[in-house]
């Protein structure tokens, strides 16, 4: 699910603005920066956003890759669950405007 965000109009950098929404920043294999929040004490099941020049790119992993070397993993870009996420986040938005 894309959530649009004017970089310019947050308060905090967009490091921060994550932080404070509960993220936690995570390098992928191929050196970009994404970020992660779990639903449980566990890996999985995890929300998982991607940054890029128009906003947040959100989606929900259901579970790890089930073959090794495979990036390939159960998940879901829309539904209940990533949709009240998106509300969050987009409530926080508000919270942290300039």
């Amino acid at each position: 699910m894309k959530i649009k965000i004017d970089f310019n109009l947050l308060s905090l950098n967009i490091n921060h603005f994550l932080k404070r929404c509960g993220y936690t920043r995570k390098r992928q294999r191929t050196g970009k920066m994404s970020y992660i929040r779990t639903l449980r004490n566990s890996d999985y099941p995890r929300f998982h956003i991607y940054i890029d020049e128009n906003g947040l790119n959100l989606h929900l992993d259901q579970k790890s890759p089930s073959y090794s070397g495979y990036k390939a993993h159960s998940a879901s870009y829309s539904g209940g669950l990533v949709e009240k996420e998106a509300n969050r986040i987009k409530d926080n938005l508000i919270t942290y405007k300039k």
